[in-house]
């Protein structure tokens, strides 16, 4: 359905997006993930032919998006990260607006309103919503078309925790009626919820795209096993390692191990028949900003000319 070739987008001297490919299938619910001020935005306004692109291609349908951008623009719907309504209005005039503005029936409008939670909120205006309600109201003007492909920039930002469940309920169902989803997001738990496959992008470069379940196993995979010790000893960490893990050390009276989900049991078991009088134990996930670094680190050194985002390698400046 979607197909990015070779994507590059500089703004004078500083390029936000280098040489980016990847293909999305039609009915599957697609990822964009990566840091703050790694390039997703820009990608997915490229995407959605708001930015022109320095270099490559984007097709929607078959149809070049810059050759053809009527017939491309005609099967996408966006919502920005960034959202803005006149603040004299209230939901259910924007909501209108936009329903006369696309051709479609006010009905559209008013089963949007109670779908997405609205009750006491339809004749509010839009200077008097939260960030949250504001929110709300963007991914309901982006869901008023019936568009095959719904490109959606961090579209759970600011939404409370029941009104986020209720719209990652509402785009499940989307997808399972056929709709394309290509969304961006920094939050890890929420890629897992909703996406297939992800695209993960670090300092404007696409370094992997992989299964949502690859990037869990990356997860799991870096977690470590911290094992508090009544009797600390060096000769802890033989048995541990012995026992399967990658990686041991000792800090005090903790033995921290560093091995795959199923080694940890029998890590455990050889500590404690090693007499290492176990008092309590808890797994430590690595951070989001450590997977990242992971995937950058297992890439090719960065081009120069990219600035600093949020996230610094350990061997120069993040491209």
């Amino acid at each position: 359905m979607i197909e990015v070739s070779g994507l590059s987008k500089r703004f004078g001297s500083f390029t936000a997006v280098r040489d980016v490919s990847f293909a999305v299938k039609a009915g599957e619910c697609f990822a964009l993930l990566g840091p703050n001020g790694s390039g997703k935005t820009t990608t997915l306004k490229c995407l959605a032919g708001l930015a022109i692109p320095s270099a490559g291609t984007v097709l929607v349908g078959g149809n070049s998006l810059f050759e053809h951008p009527r017939s491309a623009r005609a099967l996408l719907s966006y919502l920005p990260q960034r959202i803005a309504f006149h603040d004299n209005l209230t939901t259910r005039e924007v909501l209108a607006f936009f329903c006369r503005l696309r051709g479609l029936p006010s009905e559209r409008a008013t089963a949007l309103l109670d779908e997405l939670g609205f009750d006491g909120f339809q004749n509010k205006t839009v200077g008097e919503l939260s960030g949250g309600m504001a929110q709300r109201l963007g991914i309901a003007v982006s869901l008023l078309p019936d568009a095959p492909v719904l490109l959606l920039d961090e579209p759970a930002s600011g939404l409370d925790p029941e009104i986020a469940v209720r719209f990652r309920d509402m785009l499940r169902s989307l997808n399972r009626a056929g709709k394309t989803i290509v969304f961006s997001s920094h939050v890890l738990a929420e890629v897992e919820q909703l996406a297939g496959r992800v695209a993960v992008i670090v300092a404007g470069r696409l370094v992997a795209v992989q299964a949502t379940s690859q990037i869990e196993s990356g997860f799991s995979s870096g977690a470590r096993l911290h094992i508090c010790v009544h009797n600390p000893h060096s000769r802890l960490l033989d048995i541990a390692l012995q026992a399967g893990a990658a990686d041991a050390q000792l800090a005090h009276d903790t033995v921290i191990v560093s091995c795959a989900p199923s080694h940890r049991l029998a890590v455990l078991d050889a500590l404690r028949a090693a007499g290492a009088g176990i008092q309590r134990f808890f797994t430590e996930e690595p951070s989001l900003e450590e997977v990242y670094l992971r995937y950058v680190n297992a890439n090719a050194s960065d081009p120069p000319g990219n600035p600093p985002g949020s996230l610094r390698r350990p061997s120069g400046p993040a491209g």
